[in-house]
């Protein structure tokens, strides 16, 4: 069974987390990112200390 590839590269979703510490609601980035506020919950744990 293959892992499924992701969507966002990292460079990606570190611009994403920058765009949350800049001030933009969970809502609004997952809105406009196309993904789920548990992945973006998921994006912060991994990524938060980047």
């Amino acid at each position: 069974m293959a892992v499924k590839g992701t969507r966002h590269s990292e460079e990606q979703i570190i611009a994403t987390l920058k765009q949350g510490e800049a001030g933009l609601t969970t809502a609004e980035l997952c809105r406009q990112h196309g993904v789920t506020e548990q992945t973006y919950c998921r994006w912060k744990t991994k990524y938060g200390g980047m």
